[in-house]
């Protein structure tokens, strides 16, 4: 998208998770993508007057088609250009599209992006970091890790992974957690994302990547993700599983005691 002029953007089905805008097309259409980033798990679409901010939801996905490519059911939102179509696909309708202007002030300080913590491969997630926005709290570490205030990208599974990696029990207090095991934690969660990335990720079974290809190739490998009675691979002491939150967690009581 970045240095291509918007020949039009389609809103098919704006009832999203919020409604999309209904001036959107118009006061995009026509406008050249100055550049695209990522925030946390929203994508965002630069122009010179704002900036598109984009959630995928649960099973969304955002893929480029062919010319000719009928749209399919549950394809609500079309980004039309000169060399490349893009459809924004979300059975469930989770996601959002959303729009920032310029005028209304920084990006950063919009509702949606505000309070997200600091990303996981910058340099300042350090371990003292990590420590220093743990202490005090009372949940559960894993409970801290998804939150997203703290650190974004470690979701269920990663965090799962990671907190194995770090040999530290999920449901230990976030503020109990010692500089020392800050550092296996936040080594634990650049690798386990790291390897994540390399594998092509992982999530909801419907997961395809932004040319329409499945890539739920990590859960794989996982360690303890969904291997719940399975022998640990370290101790061999059956993977337990708990729920937190509403979401499934994955351990092993030994490699991780309280």
């Amino acid at each position: 998208m970045p240095g291509h002029v918007l020949k039009q953007f389609v809103v098919y089905e704006p009832r999203m998770r919020w409604p999309v805008p209904s001036d959107l097309g118009r006061n995009i259409s026509g406008h050249e993508v100055q550049s695209c980033e990522r925030r946390g798990k929203y994508l965002l679409i630069n122009f010179a007057h704002g900036t598109q901010i984009i959630h995928l939801g649960m099973s969304g996905s955002l893929r480029r088609v062919t010319p000719d490519e009928p749209r399919r059911k549950h394809d609500h939102a079309e980004w039309i250009f000169d060399h490349a179509r893009f459809l924004l696909h979300d059975p469930r309708r989770f996601g959002a599209i959303l729009w920032h202007d310029n005028a209304d002030g920084p990006l950063a300080a919009h509702i949606l992006l505000a309070r997200l913590g600091i990303e996981p491969f910058d340099p300042l997630f350090t371990p003292g970091y990590l420590h220093e926005h743990l202490r005090g709290k009372t949940l559960a570490i894993k409970q801290a890790l998804l939150a997203g205030n703290i650190v974004v990208g470690v979701g269920n599974i990663y965090a799962s992974e990671a907190l194995f990696r770090a040999r530290i029990n999920p449901r230990t207090a976030a503020g109990a957690i010692s500089l020392e095991r800050c550092r296996r934690l936040a080594a634990a969660i650049r690798q386990t994302l790291g390897e994540a990335l390399e594998s092509g990720g992982s999530t909801l079974r419907d997961y395809v990547n932004a040319t329409g290809q499945p890539g739920a190739y990590f859960e794989v490998y996982a360690a303890v993700y969904e291997k719940a009675n399975q022998p640990c691979g370290i101790c061999a002491t059956p993977i337990k599983r708990i729920v937190q939150g509403q979401r499934a967690t994955y351990y092993c009581p030994k490699c991780q005691r309280r």
